[in-house]
């Protein structure tokens, strides 16, 4: 590696470390030639207009880069600009969405696109600042957008960001605490080079999802920050980043039902607030029910039950939540009750979004398995 940091090495030893500024400062170099060399095509990163980098750093939170690239082409085609966003319908723009998960950055993305049709003449606005006023947008998507964009001399620190900065630092502050996110925000804004902010940050990012990996060892022979990075000489990679333990998730059993009546299958709307707010699912019952007790709650609904098999078994996991479900696929003799939409199966694979949580039961009406 011929990175400028080995120039640095007499300037360190033991005794006479860095700062935290001066080793951050130091590393300016070395990332912005590491990444001019290394920086992945993306379909965002080609044509860098605001509006694609906005849409892109939205559906890249919670979201790996590959899975993204499908659902990015797709989002472009339906909705090229902030005007065609802010005028979709919820059941389009959240169908767009489907399999991407975490739909409220969808609501948002609508939310915000209203908010600039109405005071920004349907772009983006050229301000950090009012970046941050937008529906969700937070500090570090105001950030990406800003320096990647419009070139603002601005940080852009999310997860990868902190494990790379908090590596390098040799920190063992809770990356999880907002404050530790602000104290690093800081530092970055008082190191970064005055110039190629969108190739600094972009490359901070990069290093993360590269080499300085959320899961697994980090490559730290491919890193350009290896001679600066205190947690590798010290020792710690394995203890760094530290984060608060989180709460157990709770576990909800549920029972799906895919009531098929002809070429119709029964869906149902969820609620407008909460979890998966707004969003179309198989109905579904609490607890892991047996056939015979599927039949009595089907016989209270006014439906006769033709046949019925297994569907399998799927787990999901929210955030706070993880749901442990057993299907079955069962044909009606007659309707589909009138409490459900009975919708035509190609609908469910054209027009109505399902969350991904049902995933293995919409690949069965789907013909997929």
């Amino acid at each position: 590696m011929e990175y400028l940091y080995e120039k640095l090495q007499p300037l360190e030893s033991d005794t006479r470390l860095l700062s935290p500024w001066q080793r951050l400062k130091a590393a300016n170099g070395p990332l912005l030639a590491w990444y001019k060399s290394h920086a992945r095509i993306l379909p965002w990163r080609e044509d860098p207009q605001p509006y694609k980098v906005w849409i892109s750093e939205i559906m890249l939170q919670q979201t790996r880069v590959e899975a993204v690239k499908p659902y990015f082409n797709r989002f472009m085609e339906a909705f090229p600009d902030v005007r065609s966003l802010a005028g979709a319908d919820e059941d389009r723009l959240l169908k767009a969405w489907e399999g991407l998960g975490y739909y409220n950055r969808a609501r948002n993305l609508k939310k915000a696109a209203c908010v600039m049709t109405e005071l920004y003449d349907g772009r983006l606005p050229e301000s950090y600042e009012e970046l941050l006023k937008l529906p969700g947008i937070g500090s570090y998507t105001a950030g990406a957008i800003a320096s990647i964009a419009y070139g603002i001399r601005v940080p852009a620190v999310d997860g990868n960001v902190l494990r790379v900065l908090s590596r390098v630092l040799a920190s063992r502050e809770d990356i999880l605490k907002q404050s530790v996110k602000r104290q690093m925000e800081t530092l970055l804004r008082e190191t970064m080079p005055q110039e190629d902010v969108s190739a600094f940050n972009q490359g901070l990012i990069e290093i993360g999802a590269l080499v300085c990996v959320p899961g697994g060892l980090p490559k730290c022979q491919e890193c350009p920050m290896y001679s600066l990075c205190l947690a590798r000489r010290q020792g710690l990679l394995d203890s760094i980043p530290f984060k608060s333990p989180k709460k157990p998730r709770r576990v909800e059993e549920r029972t799906v039902l895919l009531l098929e009546s002809g070429t119709k299958i029964a869906l149902e709307k969820r609620p407008a607030e909460g979890l998966l707010a707004s969003l179309y699912q198989f109905p579904n019952l609490e607890g892991i029910l047996k056939e015979d007790e599927i039949r009595d709650f089907l016989e209270t609904c006014g439906a006769s039950l033709s046949k019925i098999q297994s569907a399998g078994e799927a787990k999901h996991v929210f955030s706070h939540v993880e749901w442990h479900m057993t299907g079955y696929r069962i044909r009606l003799e007659g309707d589909i009750p009138d409490m459900y939409l009975a919708v035509e199966k190609e609908a469910v694979r054209k027009k109505y979004p399902i969350p991904n949580a049902f995933s293995v039961y919409t690949k069965q009406i789907n013909g997929e398995s």
